[in-house]
């Protein structure tokens, strides 16, 4: 599991290097506008969607007119965001791997398109709704930088309702897993310990993993972050084993 932790750490690098050009503002505003929506309104305190989209906006250094103006989109105060839709595309990569990926967007013939094009010519396939994602399970996910003390946050993390706790290697976070229900409780009670939170969101966890030579676990790598590089891509899951060495070829041949 630690490969997992890795590459989101990879993933989390990227949209800080993003946000320092405001590359990933778009997305982030598309984020709060159906967090507001979905979860319940423009109110952190009673949407917990929402607060963790602030939360993570914030820590990205999302300027706070953006932010405002993206809340008033999701109430409807500003029609400019109406359309915004959320979707999860299914389909299979190289390989035959299993592929989630969710978008949040403004013009669904632009979005589908492009993630066809990026699938197609990685050697993928768009699949029909339900094809995929009996394949992964929903859960939250808590990141906690590494430095942390495993055994105070393993004991916290399961004190509060998680379901599992794996430690990160070197600069890799420690992740808490929890059921979707239970994310905000327990990053909130992790925070109340002073265990800072790095990330907290709902992600989809393969339930079964296809083991791949490194090779082909490189393709579906850079796959997966052409798919993740088209603006209305949030982010992408797939039932790929990670593999610290798949990941550390990855990470040479993009150097």
């Amino acid at each position: 599991m630690s490969g997992h932790s890795h590459w989101q750490t990879i993933r989390r690098k990227k949209e800080a290097n993003d946000a320092k050009r405001g590359a990933v503002f778009t997305k982030m505003a598309r984020e709060i506008v159906i967090a507001v929506r979905e979860g319940g309104g423009g109110d952190p305190d009673s949407n917990i969607r929402l607060r963790m989209a602030l939360e993570k906006a914030r820590g990205l250094g999302m300027p706070k007119d953006n932010i405002e103006r993206a809340i008033r989109r999701g109430t409807g105060e500003d029609k400019e965001g109406a359309d915004i839709a959320e979707i999860t595309y299914e389909g299979y990569g190289p390989n035959g791997v299993a592929m989630l990926i969710d978008v949040v967007t403004d013009n669904r013939n632009r979005a589908v398109a492009a993630v066809r094009h990026a699938l197609s010519r990685a050697g993928g396939t768009l699949s029909n709704p339900g094809a995929v994602a009996w394949q992964f399970t929903r859960k939250g996910a808590i990141h906690v930088p590494a430095d942390v003390d495993f055994d105070k946050l393993f004991e916290a993390a399961v004190e509060a309702g998680a379901e599992d706790v794996i430690q990160g290697e070197d600069e890799d976070d420690h992740i808490v897993y929890t059921d979707p229900a239970d994310l905000h409780a327990v990053s909130s009670h992790l925070r109340e310990l002073r265990i800072p939170v790095d990330d907290a969101r709902l992600v989809m966890v393969p339930n079964n993993e296809v083991q791949l030579d490194e090779k082909s676990a490189v393709q579906v790598l850079k796959m997966v972050s052409a798919l993740e590089e088209l603006d209305d891509v949030n982010q992408v899951f797939t039932n790929m084993a990670m593999t610290e060495e798949a990941i550390k070829a990855y990470e040479a041949a993009m150097a």
